[in-house]
């Protein structure tokens, strides 16, 4: 891989981030796509611009507004509140999402021959998103590679890491303080530890307290 190209699914959050931080250590070239859908917070794809400008990564954005059009939910709807019903899907599960972001990653992968994908999705904890299972990318891999006659890879670095062991990969990728500082997690758009009370960001402060309390007991 150390002579191969890569193409990052980013949106500049700590998921993502850390994911580019790992293809960067991987591959001998890399760049990052982001989505505009016109998600909740824009900040997004200028956070996402940010940390690629600064890690020398080339960036595109594509416009995906139609899946802002189809897929109302809390992440594309002001006026839909962010939250969970017992046996329901997170009201900021986009349908389709992560179904279109890596096909047309893909695609725009294919044109700039790069045969490797990287994506941040989790089954760990992954809130109960369907199209983040290990068995939906392994899927979605083979339908990509027979419908280009392509052999791409998707890497899913983190799939099987809990949000303690993607802050400490993010730590043995000398980006611990980096992702902790400059990304975009929380749901209501503020940068680094975020509000502090919206789902992501109570998964990434418990990850980063569970984090360091195992460091500081090593």
């Amino acid at each position: 891989m150390k002579h191969e190209k890569a193409i990052v699914v980013f949106s500049g959050g700590q998921d993502s981030t850390t994911c580019l931080f790992w293809a960067l250590e991987r591959f001998k070239e890399v760049e990052t796509v982001t989505f505009n859908y016109n998600q909740r917070h824009q900040l997004e794809i200028e956070v996402a611009k940010s940390i690629a400008e600064e890690l020398g990564v080339k960036h595109t954005v594509l416009d995906m507004a139609l899946l802002n059009q189809l897929a109302p939910n809390a992440l594309t709807r002001d006026n839909i509140d962010i939250e969970q019903q017992e046996g329901e899907l997170p009201s900021t599960f986009v349908e389709g999402r992560n179904l279109l972001f890596l096909t047309f990653a893909a695609i725009a992968g294919k044109q700039v021959g790069a045969d490797h994908i990287v994506t941040g999705v989790c089954e760990t904890d992954f809130s109960g998103y369907p199209d983040c299972r290990d068995v939906f990318v392994k899927s979605l891999n083979v339908t990509l590679n027979l419908s280009m006659d392509h052999q791409f890879v998707i890497h899913t670095p983190l799939m099987w890491l809990d949000k303690a062991d993607t802050w400490e990969l993010a730590d043995k990728l000398k980006a611990f303080d980096y992702v902790r500082t400059k990304t975009l997690t929380c749901y209501n758009g503020i940068i680094a530890d975020g509000c502090g009370e919206c789902p992501a960001c109570v998964l990434r402060q418990k990850g980063l307290e569970a984090y360091v309390a195992r460091k500081e007991a090593q």
